[in-house]
């Protein structure tokens, strides 16, 4: 486990400063003799004394790596520290950081196990000098001293590893949230890239069918080619109104609080589409079924990009001259059938994004579509959405 010391600062760092800060002091106190336990005729400090210090720095300059072996080498230090009879014995503090760095870096059970015999030596090395009459008045210190350094290093170590997780699962959610809001902008793209190919692939098939009506006609029957240009000028500004609310979604500049307009797309203006279809030359043939009724938005809206996508694939690939459409609506569905009596196989349109387009409207409601040709002849597209979210469409 890696532990902060604060900003700037590097662990190995702090810990070697600590420990000759602790080895300087331990011989400070031997040199001025004070601290606890002092006695007469304590022996002076040599080269065994700062040996003994430099032990101790260089136990606490690894006590993160190394916590145990540490903790031994300072409980070994202190012993051999009384039974010398040095004097200034503060050397009591250094194994109480060893306590405090085991629990803090293994756990509280680490802890306790570390604090013990800790404990146990420093009364063992204190007797040593300090003899049987004052040994039962250092036994409690001692033990209070051993069990507060490991109960603080258990406890700070519980906080950092709570800090840690906290931070881990903070981490977690902003990479779900992230992950989450680019799905969501991928499909609103996807959404909006379906949009403008239903709107603007309807437009150019019907314009492109006026057109080829007004230069056949042009010289013959000059009305009709003029039919034929209001259609295709009413076409475009549709299609343009449509794709101009579309790109509006994405610029959002409309004032605070007003949501983005969608494409005002929906049964109510099946009339119009089918207008235009018979525009290009076909006969559609409607037949509703059930209580008409309005409709949920998304599956009125699908509803009518399924029916435009359909009648712009029979205007472009079919040949046909009659549709035929079927509305029925059901208490919890909506059944769209459309049926043309044209020459087109599932080849004739395998390479395009229609079909698929529409599928995935479909399937966005928990509904089914299929496309392909009848036994009977032309191709039919069957759609079933149903009304309320959950309502699946059996396969």
């Amino acid at each position: 486990m890696r532990v902060a010391v604060g900003r700037g600062g590097s662990p190995a760092v702090f810990d070697a400063c600590l420990g000759a800060c602790v080895a300087a002091g331990v011989l400070a106190a031997a040199v001025a003799q004070v601290g606890p336990g002092v006695v007469e005729g304590a022996r002076p400090v040599d080269a065994g004394a700062v040996a003994l210090a430099a032990v101790t720095a260089a136990a606490l300059a690894v006590r993160r790596r190394y916590p145990l072996a540490a903790l031994v080498a300072l409980d070994l230090v202190s012993l051999v520290w009384f039974a010398c009879a040095y004097p200034g014995r503060l050397i009591v503090l250094a194994p109480l950081i060893g306590c405090y760095t085991l629990a803090a870096l293994k756990g509280w059970r680490w802890g306790v196990a570390g604090a013990a015999p800790t404990a146990l030596i420093e009364i063992i090395a204190i007797r040593v000098v300090l003899g049987d009459t004052e040994t039962a008045g250092v036994v409690p210190i001692v033990v209070l001293l051993a069990a507060t350094a490991g109960s603080a290093g258990a406890a700070v170590g519980y906080h950092r590893a709570v800090l840690a997780a906290t931070r881990a699962r903070l981490a977690r959610e902003i990479r779900s949230r992230e992950e989450r809001a680019r799905l969501l902008a991928a499909e609103e793209r996807l959404r909006i890239a379906r949009e403008l190919h239903d709107v603007v692939g309807h437009a150019m098939a019907t314009i492109s069918v006026q057109a080829g009506v007004g230069l056949h006609v042009l010289g013959q029957r000059p009305g009709q080619a003029r039919e034929a240009l209001t259609a295709i000028k009413r076409i475009s500004d549709d299609g343009l109104t449509d794709v101009k609310t579309i790109l509006g979604i994405l610029r959002a500049d409309g004032p605070a609080g007003e949501e983005p307009r969608a494409p005002r797309s929906g049964l109510d203006r099946l009339a119009d589409l089918i207008g235009t279809a018979e525009a290009g030359g076909l006969r559609v043939e409607l037949d509703v079924a059930g209580d008409a009724r309005p409709l949920p938005a998304p599956v009125d809206l699908a509803a009518y990009r399924i029916i435009q996508e359909a009648l712009t694939n029979v205007l472009r690939h079919a040949g046909a001259h009659t549709v035929r459409m079927t509305l029925e609506h059901g208490p919890s569905r909506l059944l769209i059938r459309i049926r043309d009596d044209g020459a087109t196989t599932a080849a004739d349109v395998r390479g395009g994004h229609g079909i698929d387009g529409m599928r995935e409207r479909a399937l966005a409601l928990s509904g089914r579509l299929t496309a392909a040709p009848h036994p009977d002849g032309g191709f039919e597209v069957c759609a079933v959405l149903p009304l309320r979210p959950g309502d699946g469409v059996p396969p």
